[in-house]
């Protein structure tokens, strides 16, 4: 196995990458124990990964991202921008999974990455932005004359894949490099700021342990700069 680590770290393979690998050497070797092939698994070792990301959108850099983002793109990453919901999560919500009268809106158990259900109360700028969508989406269907059950759809269909015009995005607000899952650190940001419990903001982004929620919690150079005003204001105090 170190040998094997070795070959791959001389081929330019990351840390990450070279875990993943290993992580299935292990699976196989813990099924041959289960299976009673083996009575015991050697040691393998992981290498220290260091890919925590820190990206995450400020006001004024989202609203600069929005004018260049498609028509159909600009709810989704609204809602992202909101909720921190994965996009895998966004783009599959139906709206029978919106409830207008209860002002929420309910993942379903097993609809999720830790298989778990999730609720997300509405916020006033979240309803606007779902009830504008629905709004359009029954102009669709009266056009087109079929039913949509996507709450985010281009032109009536699903949306796949929107990497290209993400990039083209990006590119055009000045913020090459972003990813969709800066959205998720930038809810998680946020939520905190307004002074929400930790735990009930874990439970609105779908985050399962706190150690994951604490790498998404960072500092930005505004909190920074602000920080440093507040110092100011004591000593002018004084």
């Amino acid at each position: 196995i170190r040998k094997y680590i070795t070959k791959r770290q001389a081929k330019g393979a990351a840390n990450a990458g070279i875990n993943r690998e290993l992580s299935v050497i292990r699976r196989a070797f813990n099924l041959a124990i289960q299976s009673g092939k083996m009575m015991h698994k050697p040691p393998t070792p992981m290498l220290r990964e260091n890919n925590v990301r820190t990206g995450f959108f400020e006001p004024e850099q989202f609203q600069a991202l929005l004018r260049h983002l498609p028509d159909y793109l600009a709810p989704l990453a609204r809602f992202a921008y909101i909720t921190g919901w994965r996009s895998g999560e966004i783009r599959s919500l139906q709206w029978r999974q919106v409830d207008f009268e209860a002002g929420q809106i309910i993942l379903d158990v097993g609809s999720t990455k830790n298989d778990e259900g999730r609720v997300f109360p509405f916020t006033r700028e979240l309803r606007q932005l779902l009830n504008k969508q629905k709004q359009h989406t029954l102009k669709l269907q009266r056009e087109q004359d079929q039913v949509i059950p996507w709450v985010f759809h281009r032109k009536g269909c699903p949306i796949g894949d929107f990497r290209k015009a993400w990039a083209t995005a990006c590119k055009k607000a000045g913020l090459p490099g972003r990813i969709p899952h800066d959205f998720r650190r930038t809810a998680v940001r946020n939520l905190v700021r307004a002074g929400i419990p930790e735990r009930v903001a874990m439970q609105m982004t779908g985050h399962k342990t706190r150690s994951v929620f604490e790498r998404y919690n960072i500092v930005s150079e505004g909190d920074l700069v602000a920080a440093a005003q507040r110092l100011d204001e004591v000593a002018i105090g004084r």
